[in-house]
């Protein structure tokens, strides 16, 4: 899973690295990649996540503070809410999108969260896709995820420039065709 919040902002390219042990732990369930987007989208509170998510507020702040362990959610400034209670938000934090994680560690595919937030914004969400086969290397494969990646990093770095325009999530999955 690769994803950034525009918050912060670092000069030039940055480099992807390996993801740690409890980043992959963190990232290996598709409720906690839900979690992640949309607090990647706008801060959250326990009870917005759980609301918007379907789930129970004790089993979101379980993932919430998983995610904090990881590193990957911050908790935002305390605010007051529209009742006049005081809220503590979560943002995503920057790591994710920079993070390199192998299929095999991940112990979970991000095509779960991803269908999650493809049903819940319908049909007529779908701005583009590319359903292809192609007979590739593994050199090949690293070489197209390398230039895909590049593409994506391009729009990455200048996100804060449109934060102005609707968000738009995405997946670039390849696999081996069954024989």
């Amino acid at each position: 899973m690769r994803d950034q919040h525009a918050e912060e902002s670092t000069p030039g390219p940055r480099e992807r690295r390996a993801v740690t042990a409890a980043e992959a732990k963190a990232l290996g369930h598709p409720l906690r990649q839900r979690i992640l987007r949309l607090c990647r989208q706008q801060e959250m509170t326990n009870k917005q996540l759980a609301d918007r998510l379907g789930r129970d507020p004790g089993t979101v702040l379980y993932h919430v503070r998983q995610l904090i362990e990881a590193g990957l959610l911050a908790q935002a400034e305390v605010r007051t809410g529209e009742s006049g209670a005081l809220e503590k938000p979560y943002r995503s934090t920057t790591h994710t999108w920079w993070l390199s994680i192998p299929v095999t560690e991940a112990g979970t595919t991000p095509l779960e969260a991803f269908q999650e937030e493809f049903a819940e914004a319908g049909p007529e969400s779908l701005r583009t896709y590319a359903r292809f086969m192609l007979h590739l290397s593994a050199a090949d494969v690293a070489e197209l995820d390398r230039r895909i990646c590049a593409v994506i990093d391009e729009y990455v770095e200048t996100d804060d420039q449109r934060l102005d325009q609707p968000a738009h999530g995405g997946i670039v999955l390849l696999h081996r065709l069954a024989e």
